[in-house]
């Protein structure tokens, strides 16, 4: 008998990180991390579990929008999915109808995600593998066959991509051991969210050091003269060798930028991250050419690849973050990744979010053995909270994200976490409405 899709559910689960201003910035002072937690369920008893990450009110649009997608996917057979990836992408991201809500952006483009990353994990889980590795151990013809390049062939082509691919053929094997040994760079935002006290920036910022990480993260961006002097007391409390980005989570125009960044410019940070508007590329380019030395990254809300080929165009960007939920899934994130790759931009991915860390180490891994060969200026971002919800959490051992061994993307969550954090009838929304 033909295995089938047989279900694909949305759940609508939100933690209350507001409560201690876990997650807090200049645009986002009260987050609750949320999820549009998605099941894919095949005639077999098998599942796949993905996720599109928001940060509370809205969540249930966002699974609505999964909702609105699930048709085109219950009934397909699951080896015509998992065999044709780029083909089962094309097919969400593509409908003739659904596209007019984006086209390829935004929640409709993040449910595509969702379910995308699902598959993904599903196709995991069949194989006993993590995606890093699945990923990685296609042949460059078949990680080719992922990408659509329609708006991609001015700057990448199918033959360039298959080239990048077949380079970095050679250390596959080298580099999956070198992993498994030494894991991948990490830097921590833990200490920088810009609701907490002075002092807690100070301890956690200094507890970053002392377990080996050598890069930390401040959000900056609601009041200058408090940027000014929370960047000071973590230079203060870090030394000189470490590395402090700083993330305006979009609370600028082009202008305020380049003078905010001139006021924290003696505290040396690395890089500024979304000084302006996600959409402003030229923006970008034209804040990245005032504020050099510093760097400029961006990517956590950059909604397509075509986005993402401009940034690189247009030379607007130091530092490329991707993130794992905003566009769409893994098979669209290999595409991006080959554009970095071309350019030559090290990618750093955001995962300032649920779940997002857990997933988004797959795409870093991969790039590692597959695409760029390098970890050279390249980190992935580590917050730490909510890994105890998922059942095969994110592992960080010395400032270092440990290769995951466990089979698919890792965006599975507790049975019993579902049950209490679903929104609003879950036990922790009713005690509180209690």
């Amino acid at each position: 008998m033909v295995e089938l899709i047989s279900a694909v559910e949305a759940t609508d689960v939100r933690f209350p990180t507001s409560r201690e201003l876990d997650g807090s910035d200049a645009m986002n002072p009260e987050p609750d991390y949320s999820a549009a937690y998605v099941t894919i369920r095949t005639s077999a008893e098998e599942t796949g579990h993905g996720l599109a990450f928001t940060v509370g009110r809205g969540n249930d649009v966002e699974v609505a929008a999964v909702r609105a997608i699930a048709p085109l996917v219950v009934g397909l057979p699951v080896e015509k999915v998992l065999a044709d990836p780029g083909g089962f992408s094309r097919r969400l991201t593509g409908d003739s109808q659904l596209r007019w809500l984006g086209p390829d952006k935004g929640a409709i483009h993040m449910a595509a995600a969702a379910i995308i990353n699902a598959a993904w994990d599903l196709h995991g889980r069949r194989t006993g593998k993590p995606v890093w590795r699945l990923l990685a151990e296609l042949s460059p013809d078949d990680l080719a066959d992922l990408v659509d390049f329609r708006y991609l062939q001015d700057v990448l082509t199918r033959d360039e991509a298959v080239d990048i691919l077949r380079s970095a053929q050679p250390g596959r094997a080298e580099r999956t051991a070198h992993l498994l040994e030494h894991g991948y760079p990490a830097y921590t935002s833990t200490p920088g969210w810009l609701g907490y006290s002075d002092d807690k920036l100070v301890r956690l910022a200094q507890r970053a050091v002392a377990d080996g990480f050598t890069q930390i993260k401040l959000k900056v961006g609601a009041d200058r003269s408090a940027d000014v002097h929370r960047m000071r007391l973590a230079r203060e409390a870090v030394g000189p060798d470490i590395r402090i980005a700083a993330d305006a989570n979009q609370a600028w125009g082009v202008p305020q930028a380049i003078e905010w960044m001139e006021r924290l410019a003696p505290y040396d940070p690395y890089w500024i991250e979304e000084p302006t508007s996600p959409d402003d590329i030229l923006g970008h380019a034209a804040i990245r050419r005032a504020v050099a030395p510093i760097k400029v990254a961006t990517g956590e809300h950059a909604s397509n690849q075509v986005m993402f080929k401009q940034f690189l165009q247009a030379g607007a960007i130091d530092i490329l973050q991707l993130d794992a939920t905003r566009t769409a899934g893994v098979t669209e994130n290999v595409a991006i990744l080959l554009l970095a790759a071309k350019f030559g931009v090290p990618v750093c991915p955001h995962a300032g979010g649920v779940g997002l860390c857990e997933m988004v180490q797959h795409l870093a891994l991969f790039d590692y053995v597959a695409v760029s060969g390098s970890q050279e200026n390249r980190a992935i971002e580590y917050i730490d909270h909510l890994h105890e919800e998922f059942t095969a959490p994110v592992l960080i051992r010395d400032g270092r994200y440990r290769a995951p061994a466990a089979p698919g993307i890792g965006a599975e969550l507790r049975p019993e976490s579902v049950l209490e954090h679903r929104f609003p009838d879950g036990s922790a929304w009713q005690a509180a409405i209690a």
